[in-house]
């Protein structure tokens, strides 16, 4: 056997393990969603039954969690789109000696462990007599969600031409005008690819919002108090109804994309 053909069989090998570890465990927590056991396993089996989906719709304070996770998730997007889109501006475009403090102040927060961030924004805003809630919550995601927001937008400015600016405030348009209609839909994708990220960079949080949340709960926190006392796999059917909306989310979008790509009359 030839060395690169002992190479492609080794990189298959490795592909196929990776996946099976990627997604072993998401089959596991699907599967443990139909066993009819009031703990989240498949060993034992002891039958078939959809009840946890029933248990799930019942489950009040689960709901509430994810409605409140959306609500953070929204608001996080409202606060760390703009700051990110106007750092990277402000890094890419102005000359500065403050750039590189600038660049390391928003960075910074990605360094910082989340309980760090958690604990200082509560500390902080109780000077303001702000006691802990999803106005906290939203904050201290803001601070390190904006990060990426930024560094996804940076990496999208490093292609711009800069001459078509230019170009359109010497055709008589005004700043706003020229970043609105050359330079926005320029930054759209990288834009539309950061809100995903920072969605689901709030979505997901959890050492952040325990500390911050106060007596409201997101998603995250209520499944970890569930584990502490009894977790069932009501939470498996969440996860796996999580799962399937975003498959069927992405096979839209590249349904969608492809056929923009198809040439028309084809």
């Amino acid at each position: 056997m030839s060395a690169q053909r002992l190479l492609d069989w080794g990189l298959r090998f490795y592909i196929g393990v990776f996946f099976v570890y990627l997604f072993l465990p998401l089959t596991i927590m699907a599967a443990a969603t139909f066993n009819d056991s009031r703990f989240p396993t498949i060993v034992p089996w002891n039958g078939t039954t959809l009840k946890w989906f029933g248990e799930l719709w019942a489950d009040g304070g689960m709901w509430a969690a994810l409605g409140n996770s959306l609500m953070v998730a929204g608001g996080v997007l409202c606060m760390a789109i703009p700051i990110g889109v106007a750092s990277a501006l402000f890094l890419t475009t102005v000359e500065s000696r403050a750039k590189p403090f600038v660049y390391g102040l928003i960075l910074s927060p990605l360094l910082t462990p989340g309980v760090i961030i958690g604990i200082s924004t509560l500390i902080f805003w109780r000077q303001f007599d702000v006691s802990g809630g999803l106005f906290l919550t939203i904050l201290g995601q803001t601070t390190f969600i904006s990060a990426y927001v930024m560094l996804m937008v940076m990496a999208r400015l490093q292609r711009f031409d800069r001459t078509l600016e230019r170009a359109a405030l010497d055709l008589g348009a005004t700043p706003w005008q020229a970043f609105r209609r050359v330079l926005l839909p320029f930054l759209k994708p990288a834009i539309l690819s950061a809100a995903v990220i920072a969605f689901l960079q709030s979505f997901e949080n959890y050492n952040t919002s325990l500390f911050v949340v106060g007596y409201d709960t997101t998603l995250t926190v209520y499944i970890a108090s569930k584990v502490r006392t009894g977790l069932t796999p009501a939470v498996n059917a969440l996860g796996l109804l999580l799962i399937l909306f975003t498959v069927i989310l992405a096979i839209v979008y590249e349904t969608k994309r492809r056929r923009e790509l198809k040439p028309k009359g084809v």
